[in-house]
């Protein structure tokens, strides 16, 4: 899985353990193990969930200061299901 920047230092200290995907399809599985560019994560779950689930309490969690400042990152392709990813930083790869 991929971060952008800004998330990176937050993700390995453990203060950002969820993400906001959109995706055509689930992109990640529990008990996976993944690479990010900065060290590797385990994800501990993956859930389908609708848009107007995702809150500005979700985006805070998900490192993010706004709904908006979140979806603009989250959907940036051609995906139209929304998945809530929680995750373990475990160190670096």
């Amino acid at each position: 899985m991929m971060f952008t920047k800004r998330l990176r230092e937050a993700v390995s200290r453990g203060d950002v353990t969820c993400s906001v995907r959109i995706w055509p399809s689930a992109r990640v599985k529990a008990g996976g193990r993944y690479r990010t560019g900065f060290g590797v994560i385990e994800v501990i779950s993956v859930r389908e969930i609708a848009l107007r689930d995702i809150t500005p309490e979700l985006a805070r969690r998900s490192g993010f200061s706004s709904l908006v400042d979140l979806l603009k990152i989250a959907k940036h392709g051609p995906g139209e299901r929304v998945f809530l990813v929680e995750f373990e930083f475990l160190g670096e790869a």
